[in-house]
């Protein structure tokens, strides 16, 4: 196996790089969170006229660049490096694959060259316990279901007019600002009960949004309201096709590698940030880095770094070349650890400074804890690995 990184694949970073270097520092960041939509819609554009990002991982006919998840990890790095908030995440990592998979030729052609022009952005309304376990990355999904049957989740009928959905879902990335939603519904009544996706215009008639106060803000959050919404059924409407549970498992390990080099990215940037300071700050009359103490414990946290790098980028490479399942888990795991341990050490060492709420690191900090609460945590996912693998048996022991 050939690990070096192609000369497209470094083109992407670096050009990445020095695009977010100058347009998403500090100050932008934390503008654009403050904003109803949550990120910069000037910077999503350039992106996307640029460096044709939202297609990245899209194929060519239907308006994409025709690269794999590995190239889009490589991506999300530099996104999460600098902690970029925008759309990437929920509209191509979750709902075009989903589009792509289970969708019409017709609506697939209708909607992503759409999405790989940057005009269009979505997102992936999951009803039920989190958004983890829909995607099988925290426990096997085949009893998921969209919501609780009659009394809760989301539910669609179809009438003269055709799909029309009533429910709520409470955490949709970037819900209250996509201009397309994917949402999961019961169709059938409750005793024939399927789970189908839907696609809902963002802002169609009965579709109420409001935007939640979450933990990551560069990762903002909706709840979404549905009542009586016009939906589009995805996929034909004989049902014929995947089934919505095997799609969003076959997901879960594309996403699971993209999230952890997004971390990577992040805990880079972060360690990178407290060894600068470090450098810098002095103490004794001589810079705080100098000391065995720190040195240490900043080897700890690059080596961290390191591994969790390696296993995200084999995590990547193995889903895009199909050659194996279960590794997306554990790399985020492994990633998610190291940013918090980098996020955690470049508060302490950054000192009074760092523990003010207003420093950068508490935004790497919130970063891990989020994607925890959100796809972790971190022993569930290898849990989950390890039961894909059989290395349990029925007793709980470890199997021959």
């Amino acid at each position: 196996m050939d690990t070096r990184l192609t000369a497209e694949q470094d083109e992407i970073r670096r050009s990445l790089r020095e695009l977010l270097r100058v347009r998403c520092g500090s100050a932008e960041v934390r503008t654009a969170v403050d904003t109803p939509a949550g990120y910069d819609p000037l910077l999503w554009a350039e992106l996307a006229e640029r460096l044709g990002l939202p297609g990245l991982a899209l194929p060519e006919r239907y308006g994409g660049v025709g690269c794999s998840v590995t190239e889009l990890a490589l991506a999300c790095e530099e996104t999460g490096r600098a902690l970029a908030p925008s759309p990437l995440f929920a509209t191509c990592v979750l709902a075009a694959p989903l589009i792509l998979a289970l969708g019409t030729e017709a609506q697939c052609a209708r909607l992503l060259p759409r999405i790989a022009a940057g005009t269009l952005t979505a997102a992936l309304a999951v009803p039920g316990p989190d958004l983890a376990g829909a995607l099988a990355l925290t426990g096997g999904n085949d009893g998921y279901t969209a919501g609780g049957g009659r009394a809760g989740g989301v539910q669609a009928g179809r009438g003269p007019d055709g799909w029309r959905l009533y429910g709520q879902v409470d955490q949709v990335l970037d819900g209250h600002s996509a201009g397309l939603l994917l949402v999961a519904a019961h169709t059938g009544g409750y005793a024939r009960a399927r789970t189908r996706l839907f696609l809902v215009e963002g802002e169609a008639a009965g579709v109420v949004r409001t935007r939640r106060t979450a933990l990551d803000a560069t990762r903002p959050q909706g709840r979404v309201q549905l009542r009586q919404a016009r939906g589009e059924l995805l996929g034909p409407e004989d049902g014929a096709g995947m089934e919505v549970r095997e799609a969003f498992a076959g997901l879960g390990d594309p996403v699971a590698a993209v999230l952890a080099a997004e971390a990577v990215g992040a805990a880079d940037r972060v360690l990178e940030r407290t060894v600068e300071y470090v450098g810098q700050r002095e103490q004794f009359g001589r810079p705080v880095g100098s000391f065995q103490a720190v040195k240490h414990r900043l080897a700890e946290v690059y080596v961290g770094v390191q591994a969790a790098r390696s296993a995200a980028y084999y995590a990547a490479w193995v889903t895009a070349g199909g050659a194996g399942e279960g590794f997306g888990g554990p790399a985020l795991a492994q990633a998610l650890e190291a940013l918090r341990a980098a996020a955690a050490e470049g508060i302490q060492l950054h000192g009074g400074i760092g523990f003010t709420w207003e420093h950068d690191a508490h935004l790497y900090f919130k970063r891990a804890a989020g994607d925890e609460l959100l796809f972790g945590p971190g022993h569930r996912l290898r849990g989950r690995a390890a039961e894909r693998a059989g290395l349990f048996g029925a007793a709980g022991k470890v199997g021959a």
